[in-house]
C-alpha cells in the first residue's frame, strides 16, 4: 500500500502562505461560539443562492511522488456552475468520493533542492472583475470587520479558495475559472465580494509553487517514518518485567486494537508510564495512530515522559516536542506578543518554516532547551515554534489544556475541519477531574464591565453603550440576589453579550494601538469563554447562579458538575486513551466523571511491593474535624509527629488540611516537642517561588551532612506541608529521601458555598452528594501525600493517617488493596509499632 499523507486545503495555506508578524493586538477572533454563527450564516447565504449554485463540495487533488502521494482535500463553500457549462464535466459531491484531481508535479532541478518560481499570480489585488457565464469558486468568510474598510480579499483565504480552484479547473478541463471571495458582517448581514478570474496557466502555475513550498517537508516525513518505524520494531524493553507489567502492557495493545477508552490503577512502582508507552510507540510502528499525545497536569509529568523516552532513545528514533507555557518559555521578561514590543514577534511568520524544518533535521527531541536554542538561532517565537514543531512530531508532550480546554485546544489537530488518528495517553488521571471541571465554567463580574466602560468610553461611544447595557442588566439580577440565587437562564443576559462581543471585536480592529489592550482583551476573552460555555452546556450538569459579595461585588457563574459529557467529546477525537494513575479510587467516580461508557474497561496493575516494607497507622484519637480544633487536638498531633520522627532518624513530611492548621502545630511543635540538636523543620509557605520550592526539595534529596548547624549534622529532616499543594503529589523522593508521611485529616475540600451547590447538584443527579463533592475529591489527596513514601522496590517506610474518620466505612472502602493490612493506634501506643516495624525492616 501506497503511503499517504493528508492535509486539509486550510492546513496547506495557513502552513505554506503565513507571513509577517504576531500580534495580538489585532487578532481576537474565532471563538467556538463565532464558528457556530459563522456555519449559521454560510448555510443561510447558500440557501439564497440559485440553482445554479451548489454548496459544500468535496474536493481533492493527489500529488504523486516517487514513494508516497499527498492528498490535498477540503470542502469549498460554493461553486457556480452556469446553465451553459456542461454539468457533466463535474463530479459535484458533498460525499469524500471520486472528487479528485491529479497534479503532475516536475520538482526539482537534478540537485534535490525543490526551487520555489515566480508565482504565476501576483499578491497585488487588481480591480473586480466581470464573471458572468464563468465557474466560479465560492469562499464565504464572516467577519465583524467593517466591510467599508476592506479594500481586499486576506491573503489566506483567497488562497484557499484558488487552490478549490485549480482542482475545479484541473478536474473539468477550463480554460478560465472565476474566484468570488464573499464577506459577511455578523452583525449587520451586510456582504461584500471580491472576484477575480484566472486563466488555467496562472491558476496552476500559483498551485504548483505552493505545493513545492510543503513538499520538503512532506519528502522528510514520509522518510522519517520508515525509520521511525524500523527502530520502534526493532525495539526492545529495557529492562526486565516487574511483575504485571508485562500483562498490563498487554491489556494496553490489546485496547488500542479495540479503540476503547481505558482506565488502569498502577500503584507506584509497576512502571506505568513505560508501561503505557511503550506498547502505544509499537502501535504507532504499526500504523494503529497517526500521533501520540502524552498529556500531563503538571511540568514534573512531563519530564517523567521525557525521561521515558530517554530511555528508549537513541535505539528509538521519535520525533518528540514538549509543549511549555508560553509565559514559562518567553525570552522576555512579560509576554508582550507584538512586533512593536518583541523582536521575536516581529517578521516570525516569515522565519518559522525555515527553523522548523532546520530543528527537524537537527533534533529528535524538541524539548524546552531545545526549542529556545532554535528560537533564539532563527529570532521565531518559541511558544509558537513548539505548537508548529507539533506539526511533525510522534509523540506530543503537554499539558491538558491542549486536548481538552475549549479555548486552547490545538485546532490544528482537532477542529472540525481537521483530521488525524490519535493516541491519548493521560497521566496523573485523578487531576483531570476537578482541571475539566474548572475548564468548563465560567464567570463574569459585573464591576469589570463598569472599569471597562471606563477606559473606552472617550474613544468608542458605542462599546461605551454596549458596556453599559450588560452593566444595567447585571444591576437588575443583584438586586434580585441576597448572597447567593440559582437562576434557570440567562437568556437576556446572554444576548446582550453577543452584541458587545461584536462591537469589542470592531473596537480591536479599528484601535490597533489602543493604550488599555491588554485590559480589554482580556475581558473580552472572559466574555467570549462564558459565551462558549453556556451555548455547549448541558444544563443537568451545570450549576447556574448569581453571588453578591459582602464587598458588594456581583457576578454570575457557570459551574460544571460533571464534564462528562465534554471529556468525552475530546476523547472522541482519538482511536484510543488511557487513564492512568496511582490514584483512581472510588474508579466509579473517575469513570463517571470522565465519560466512560460501561463497555470501557478498568485494570487494577498488581503492587510490585513488599508489604512488610510500609507500615500504616490509623490513629483513633485525634481528627482534624472543626468542631474538635483545639490546642488540645493541635497537642496531640504535635506529639504524634514527635513519636513517627523519633522512632527512626531520617526524612519525614507531615502533610496538613491547611495552613492555617500547619502553623498552629508547628508552633506547638517547635516549642515542646522538637530535638533541635537532631531535627531540621522546614516549612511550606503560601507563597513559594519557584527557586523556594526547589531549594526545599532539595533537602530531601542531600544528605544530612548538607545539614549542618553549630558543627553538628542534623540526622532528621521534618517539612511541614499542606495536602493536595505542590510537595504532596508529581515529587519523585526515592529511597531514604523520604522515609515516612504523617497525614492530619481526610482531605476534605474546605466547606463553601460552592460545593455545597455541587453536593446538591449530585444529588439531583441520583448520586451520593457529600461524597462526589467532598469526600472523593479529598481522598485523592490522601492517597497521593501517602504515595511519595515508597517509590522503588527497595523503599521502606512510614505512613500515619491521623484522623478518626479513616476508620468509618466510607473511608476504609477507599482505602487501596495495597493498605488492606493497617494498625490502629492511640498516641501513647504508636511508639511500639514503630520500634517493631523498624526492627523487622
Amino acid at each position: 500500500m501506497v503511503p499517504q499523507i493528508r492535509i486539509s486545503v486550510r492546513s496547506l495555506v495557513e502552513f505554506i502562505e503565513r507571513s509577517g508578524d504576531i500580534d495580538n493586538r489585532r487578532k481576537a477572533s474565532g471563538g467556538p461560539e463565532v464558528m457556530l454563527e459563522g456555519a449559521n450564516i454560510h448555510r443561510s447565504i447558500q440557501r439564497r443562492m440559485g440553482r445554479d449554485y451548489h454548496a459544500e463540495v468535496y474536493l481533492s487533488c493527489t500529488i504523486e511522488r516517487p514513494d508516497y502521494r499527498i492528498l490535498i482535500d477540503g470542502r469549498a463553500d460554493g461553486i457556480i456552475i452556469p446553465e451553459a457549462v456542461d454539468e457533466d464535466a463535474f463530479f459535484l459531491s458533498k460525499d469524500a468520493q471520486d472528487q479528485t484531481a491529479f497534479l503532475d508535479l516536475a520538482d526539482t532541478d537534478g540537485s534535490g533542492a525543490y526551487p520555489i518560481p515566480a508565482a504565476g499570480i501576483s499578491d497585488e489585488w487588481e480591480p473586480e472583475c466581470d464573471l458572468s457565464g464563468k465557474v466560479i469558486i465560492d469562499e464565504i468568510k464572516t467577519t465583524y470587520r467593517d466591510l467599508d474598510r476592506m479594500n481586499r480579499p486576506v491573503k489566506e483565504h483567497l488562497a484557499q479558495a484558488r487552490c478549490y480552484a485549480y482542482i475545479v479547473a484541473n478536474a473539468a478541463h477550463l480554460s478560465e475559472i472565476g474566484v468570488r471571495m464573499t464577506y459577511c458582517n455578523t452583525e449587520t448581514r451586510e456582504l461584500r465580494y471580491f472576484d477575480s478570474l484566472y486563466t488555467y496557466d496562472e491558476i496552476s502555475a500559483w498551485f504548483k509553487d505552493l505545493v513545492r513550498a510543503y513538499i520538503r517537508f512532506a519528502d522528510f516525513e514520509t522518510g522519517w517514518k520508515k525509520i521511525r518505524n524500523m527502530s520502534i520494531d526493532a525495539m526492545e524493553f529495557p529492562y526486565a518485567y516487574r511483575s504485571g507489567q508485562k500483562e498490563l502492557m498487554g491489556r494496553v495493545y490489546s485496547s488500542i486494537v479495540k479503540g476503547e477508552r481505558l482506565f488502569v490503577m498502577a500503584p507506584t512502582g509497576v512502571g506505568k508510564t513505560l508501561a503505557n508507552v511503550y506498547p502505544t510507540l509499537k502501535a504507532l510502528a504499526n500504523d494503529k495512530s497517526d500521533k501520540i499525545f502524552y498529556l500531563t497536569a503538571k511540568t514534573v509529568t512531563r519530564t517523567v515522559a521525557e525521561d521515558c523516552l530517554n530511555t528508549l532513545r537513541p535505539l528509538l528514533r521519535l520525533k518528540s516536542v514538549t509543549i511549555t507555557a508560553k509565559e514559562k518559555i518567553c525570552p522576555l521578561e512579560k509576554c508582550d506578543c507584538n512586533p512593536d514590543a518583541c523582536p521575536y514577534a516581529k517578521g516570525h511568520y516569515d522565519r518559522i518554516n525555515d527553523a522548523m524544518y532546520d530543528l527537524l533535521t537537527g533534533s529528535d527531541a524538541f524539548t524546552r532547551d531545545s526549542i529556545l536554542e532554535y528560537a533564539q538561532k532563527h529570532t521565531v517565537c518559541p511558544f509558537e515554534f513548539s505548537l508548529d514543531m507539533s506539526l511533525f512530531s510522534d509523540m506530543i508532550i503537554c499539558d491538558y489544556n491542549y486536548v481538552f480546554d475549549p479555548n486552547v485546544y490545538l485546532r490544528r489537530f482537532f477542529s472540525e475541519t481537521a483530521s488525524g488518528r490519535f493516541m491519548f495517553l493521560i497521566d496523573e488521571a485523578h487531576n483531570l477531574t476537578e482541571r475539566a471541571m474548572k475548564m468548563y465554567s465560567a464567570d463574569l463580574v459585573k464591576e469589570d464591565f463598569l472599569d471597562m466602560k471606563r477606559l473606552v468610553k472617550d474613544t468608542d461611544a458605542r462599546l461605551a453603550r454596549a458596556l453599559s447595557a450588560c452593566n444595567t442588566h447585571l444591576l437588575s439580577l443583584k438586586r434580585e440576589c441576597d448572597g447567593v440565587r440559582l437562576t434557570d437562564g440567562l437568556d437576556t443576559l446572554i444576548t446582550l453579550l453577543l452584541r458587545l462581543n461584536a462591537r469589542i471585536e470592531q473596537f480591536l480592529d479599528d484601535h490597533e494601538h489602543f493604550a488599555h489592550s491588554d485590559e480589554l482583551l482580556e475581558f473580552y476573552f472572559g466574555v467570549r469563554h462564558f459565551l462558549n460555555i453556556y451555548e455547549n452546556m448541558e444544563p443537568s450538569d451545570y450549576v447556574i447562579y448569581t453571588r453578591l459579595e459582602d464587598s458588594g461585588d456581583f457576578s454570575v457563574h457557570l459551574m460544571c458538575a460533571n464534564p462528562a459529557k465534554r471529556v468525552r467529546a475530546c476523547t472522541d477525537r482519538a482511536v484510543f486513551t488511557v487513564f492512568f494513575s496511582a490514584t483512581l479510587l472510588p474508579i466509579e467516580y473517575y469513570r463517571k466523571m470522565l465519560g466512560a461508557s460501561q463497555s470501557d474497561p478498568a485494570v487494577y496493575a498488581k503492587s510490585v511491593f513488599d508489604p512488610a516494607k510500609r507500615a500504616l497507622f490509623v490513629a483513633r484519637d485525634v481528627t482534624s474535624r472543626y468542631k474538635r480544633r483545639s490546642d488540645s487536638e493541635y497537642d496531640k498531633m504535635a506529639a504524634y509527629i514527635s513519636a513517627v520522627v523519633s522512632a527512626k532518624p531520617g526524612n519525614y513530611m507531615i502533610f496538613f488540611p491547611s495552613f492555617a492548621m500547619l502553623d498552629n502545630v508547628y508552633e506547638i511543635y517547635m516549642n515542646r516537642y522538637c530535638d533541635i540538636s537532631h531535627q531540621d523543620v522546614v516549612t511550606q509557605t503560601s507563597s513559594m517561588s519557584e527557586a523556594q520550592r526547589d531549594d526545599f526539595l532539595a533537602r530531601f534529596t542531600g544528605s544530612a551532612s548538607d545539614r549542618i548547624e553549630d558543627g553538628a549534622a542534623k540526622d532528621t529532616l521534618i517539612g511541614f506541608c499542606v495536602l493536595g499543594g505542590i510537595f504532596s503529589e508529581g515529587i519523585d523522593l526515592k529511597n531514604d529521601a523520604l522515609i515516612g508521611a504523617v497525614i492530619i485529616g481526610t482531605g476534605l475540600p474546605m466547606v463553601c458555598i460552592e460545593r455545597d451547590l455541587l453536593k446538591r447538584c449530585y444529588e439531583e443527579m441520583g448520586l451520593d452528594g457529600f461524597a462526589y463533592a467532598y469526600r472523593y475529591p479529598g481522598m485523592n489527596k490522601v492517597l497521593q501525600a501517602a504515595g511519595r513514601v515508597i517509590r522503588t522496590e527497595e523503599d521502606k517506610g512510614v505512613v500515619a493517617l491521623l484522623d478518626e474518620r479513616f476508620l468509618g466505612r466510607d473511608y476504609l472502602r477507599l482505602f487501596p488493596r495495597e493498605w488492606k493490612d493497617y494498625d490502629i493506634c492511640r498516641v501513647d501506643d504508636i511508639s511500639e509499632g514503630l520500634e517493631e516495624f523498624w526492627q523487622d525492616t
